[in-house]
């Protein structure tokens, strides 16, 4: 995660469409591309759209400046957070902005070039293919920096796409994970340098195109179903550390720029 949002830049979620491929570009340069909220509607709606789009077959994701897929989301707004209550709303907020992405129909391929931080994991975990730059990294470091934690529908989806011990090097010990490790276990499909990832991603997408799209689109979904399948609730979980001292002593510590100090109260 980043820093909060300076003003004065613009943040957005921009689509383009060429042909029978669409091409979703997070564009926030000035924060690495951290999401606001105003970007995860864009996306939500974006995704909304594409869904009802005949005419593309494939969707690229990536970030803008060449040095960060998505960096996370914007930090300060957890400071407005009053009880256990907001964090179970928050919660429930990003899994309503990601499940279009993660239910779209067709194919969809993120190119990351840089980092994959929270946010930005999730995003890049419900497509269905990734592509990355030489040292990229993944991570959710949230036992470092803010002390909150995660639906437990995004974890099922990390876990799905990452392996339980990926994803508790990342959520227990804070862990990056770079593209080379991840590439190995196939979370990563190809590793190439910044110069070759957009011709790759055309070339997947031109490859995909070509295939049964009723057939991708039945299995994407199954396969969606069945990670969600009978997810239980864990809002008790997620309210009592929104609602810690720990949680709300990291905030105002990653906000001024200090390592936060934890009681575990």
């Amino acid at each position: 995660m980043v820093d909060h949002i300076k003003e004065g830049h613009v943040a957005q979620v921009s689509l383009e469409i060429c042909g029978n491929v669409a091409c979703i570009t997070f564009d926030h340069v000035a924060a690495r591309n951290a999401m606001t909220v105003g970007m995860y509607q864009s996306l939500k709606s974006i995704c909304g759209g594409l869904a009802n789009n005949p005419k593309v077959r494939v969707v690229i994701l990536r970030g803008a400046g060449g040095k960060s897929f998505v960096s996370g989301s914007d930090i300060a707004q957890f400071a407005n957070f009053q009880d256990g209550n907001d964090g179970v709303k928050y919660e429930e907020g990003i899994d309503s902005y990601l499940t279009p992405l993660a239910t779209l129909p067709i194919p969809t391929i993120a190119v990351i070039d840089g980092m994959a931080v929270g946010g930005g994991l999730a995003i890049a975990s419900c497509c269905d293919f990734r592509l990355a730059t030489p040292g990229a990294k993944f991570g959710v470091p949230i036992a470092k920096t803010l002390g909150n934690c995660l639906s437990a529908s995004n974890v099922a989806w990390l876990v799905a796409h990452l392996g339980i011990n990926i994803v508790k090097r990342m959520l227990l010990l804070a862990e990056m994970i770079s593209a080379e490790d991840l590439v190995q276990q196939g979370y990563i499909l190809a590793i190439y340098e910044q110069e070759q990832l957009h011709h790759e991603a055309q070339m997947l997408a031109e490859r995909l195109s070509k295939l049964a799209p009723i057939t991708q689109k039945s299995s994407k979904q199954v396969l969606a179903r069945l990670i969600k399948h009978n997810l239980p609730s864990c809002d008790d979980l997620i309210s009592e550390t929104y609602a810690s001292a720990d949680f709300k002593n990291g905030v105002a510590s990653f906000l001024r720029g200090e390592p936060p100090v934890w009681t575990g109260h």
